[in-house]
């Protein structure tokens, strides 16, 4: 079976970290990617585990290289993927990119066997209750995170698998079967 690349993605507070972290804690053939990012850490986050923390200047030299697969600007800071991270790591197993619907569609311009997998909660007003259950967020800067949920779900379309987060089990053996599918094919 092969390796595959997949990015997931949503709106913020759907869960998909946490699909995606206990995913990789019950499969051995998976691994998430790290992405790089210029904002800073939040609390209990470890450099090169959940983000590599990078300069501005930094950032902007490794763009200037070509240094990533993929990468944005939106709500906090700056993201991108670095390329050979993922090309390193898809030698030994599978890779999942947790990355916005930006990052996802430009990533899939440059690597066009990507697996677009968006992860979709079983209503607005659930994803506000995770949201403020959070105790991280403004309510300023949860109205922006729902605001550009509609700019998320506009490009639905675009993806090759839509995931309903409703039921946590139910959810992870379906991303975990989509994982079997494509590594089958």
């Amino acid at each position: 079976m092969r390796n595959v690349l997949l990015v997931v993605s949503g709106p913020s507070g759907v869960g998909k970290g946490t699909l995606v972290k206990e995913l990789i804690t019950r499969r051995e053939d998976v691994v998430e990617s790290v992405s790089c990012t210029t904002r800073a850490p939040r609390a209990g986050e470890v450099d090169g585990k959940h983000y590599f923390f990078l300069s501005e200047e930094e950032f902007s030299r490794r763009i200037e290289e070509g240094d990533f697969l993929e990468y944005d600007e939106h709500m906090s800071g700056k993201y991108g993927t670095p390329r050979s991270f993922v090309k390193e790591k898809l030698k030994e197993k599978s890779v999942i990119m947790e990355i916005d619907v930006v990052g996802g569609l430009n990533a899939k311009k440059e690597y066009p066997g990507l697996i677009l997998v968006f992860i979709m909660p079983p209503s607005k007003e659930e994803l506000v209750r995770r949201l403020t259950g959070r105790n991280s967020e403004t309510p300023e800067a949860i109205e922006k995170r729902l605001a550009r949920m509609d700019f998320e779900l506009s490009k639905l379309p675009e993806y090759d698998y839509v995931i309903v987060n409703d039921d946590f089990e139910t959810a992870l053996k379906e991303l975990s079967d989509l994982i079997d599918n494509e590594k089958s094919k």
